[in-house]
């Protein structure tokens, strides 16, 4: 119980709990509401134009609609005849062969290339600006290019002429079909990679270098024991980038192996989705491919980031 303050008592001043004002609301509520009002706008684009297209693909991919007549309620029978499909199952494959292995050898091409820029010579900067030119072409116009490189009569059939090896069809082989495609790939994602892996060697501190050298390290040791582990979360963060934008392949499907029709060799899900939606008009079946492709797309993400305190080590 408390006692009622009588005449005479001294006065003693109320305590408020920290980070709390006498009104009850906390010392920033002020900035709070600032916050959600710059934000409001971005939030709602977000809800409206990515949130509200997604559920909305999740309803049109349980019915059968053809975009010309009303859509038909089919539940789950898209997901159904989806995974009894050999077309959409060897599209699923190609996209994880794609995947395996373009991820690592861009991730392991892009870290070579952004040490072997990180050096003070001369010129460096006119080298570091015309390699990362292809950052900003057009994905098509790199895929056109490298197309003519890849023809029968391209640089690439000469190169191997002067070594006596014959001339290979290239994207119009289906064995040699995405091996093309990946190659392709990786060089044109290999800028924005160098980028990231540059920044995040340009953050090392030099002094643990110095220590390192003072300790009789050599290049190899030093690589391996400060540039490696403190480049991590640039390995991880380009990592999720690169996983996800495997999956999301089609611009190079599309313009360099539909010429050759290299059969069912580079099909791709999103190449597969398009093809079901805008080409025989299924729109149902194409969404349900789709939410098929976000799923696997969101576990695989979830079970990389579940894997960085494993590796990732932070400053």
């Amino acid at each position: 119980m408390t006692s009622t303050p009588r005449l005479g008592d001294p006065v003693r001043a109320v305590e408020t709990p920290p980070g709390r004002t006498r009104s009850g609301r906390g010392p920033r509520s002020g900035e709070g509401r600032w916050v959600l009002l710059f934000l409001g706008p971005t939030l709602i684009g977000l809800a409206v134009l990515s949130a509200g297209p997604i559920f909305a693909t999740l309803g049109i991919s349980l019915t059968k609609w053809d975009m010309l007549t009303a859509p038909q309620l089919v539940g789950l029978d898209n997901y159904a005849k989806l995974l009894g499909d050999d077309r959409f199952l060897k599209a699923l494959r190609n996209t994880a062969f794609y995947t395996i292995v373009s991820v690592p050898l861009g991730l392991a091409l892009a870290l070579a290339l952004a040490t072997a820029l990180n050096q003070q010579i001369r010129g460096i900067a006119w080298i570091r600006t015309a390699y990362f030119l292809p950052l900003v072409t057009s994905a098509t116009a790199i895929a056109l290019v490298w197309l003519w490189i890849y023809s029968p009569s391209g640089p690439l059939n000469d190169i191997l002429g002067v070594f006596g090896i014959k001339p290979q069809r290239w994207v119009a082989d289906s064995t040699l079909a995405m091996p093309s495609i990946i190659a392709m790939s990786i060089w044109q994602g290999l800028p924005a990679n160098v980028i990231i892996f540059l920044a995040g060697l340009q953050a090392i501190p030099a002094e643990y270098y110095d220590a390192a050298s003072v300790d009789g390290a050599g290049r190899r040791s030093r690589f391996r024991s400060i540039t490696l582990p403190l480049l991590t979360p640039s390995i991880f963060f380009t990592g999720v980038l690169a996983l996800i934008g495997a999956f999301q392949v089609f611009d190079q499907v599309y313009v360099m192996a539909n010429p050759g029709k290299p059969g069912e060799a580079t099909i791709t899900l999103v190449y597969f989705i398009y093809e079901a939606g805008f080409r025989n008009f299924k729109m149902g079946y194409a969404a349900a491919a789709s939410w098929i492709m976000f799923l696997i797309v969101a576990i695989a993400t979830i079970l990389y980031f579940r894997t960085q305190d494993r590796w990732v080590h932070y400053q």
